[in-house]
């Protein structure tokens, strides 16, 4: 893998990974920056919800399962002093599907947590991280 970050001005920086795809990262005003793109940290969080959500979808759908939709809320407390590192992270995924059974998306989820979410393993190394779920009617 490979990622370029570059200096935009201010505390705003454009970072593109190896997909192409660019992505703005900006601090608040009271560091020198506009507020216009996510904090690097959120970044972590994002990555880490949509690798997971990745897999349980991809999970459920390979299992022939009816998924519609999945959301992960992602809540993260960091360390008070620096470095201010993550030191818990709750991860709490609702998902959808007419017919879906709770089995299948508890399954999913673990999986995700424990074998296939590179991000969740890793940031597991270095914070409690802890999941729940909910099967939502569609």
């Amino acid at each position: 893998m490979h990622a370029t970050v570059k200096w935009v001005g201010g505390a705003a920086f454009e970072g593109t990974p190896g997909s192409g795809h660019t992505v703005r990262m900006d601090g608040p005003p009271d560091f020198g920056g506009q507020d216009s793109g996510v904090r690097p940290m959120e970044m972590l969080l994002l990555g880490l919800g949509g690798c997971s959500a990745f897999d349980v979808v991809h999970i459920l759908q390979r299992g022939r399962h009816p998924v519609s939709d999945c959301v992960v809320d992602v809540e993260a407390q960091r360390a008070e002093s620096d470095p201010k590192v993550f030191t818990r992270i709750h991860m709490h995924y609702r998902v959808s599907g007419e017919g879906l059974g709770d089995a299948a998306v508890k399954r999913a989820v673990n999986l995700s947590a424990e074998k296939y979410c590179s991000a969740s393993i890793m940031l597991a190394q270095v914070a409690e991280l802890t999941h729940d779920y909910e099967v939502v009617s569609a």
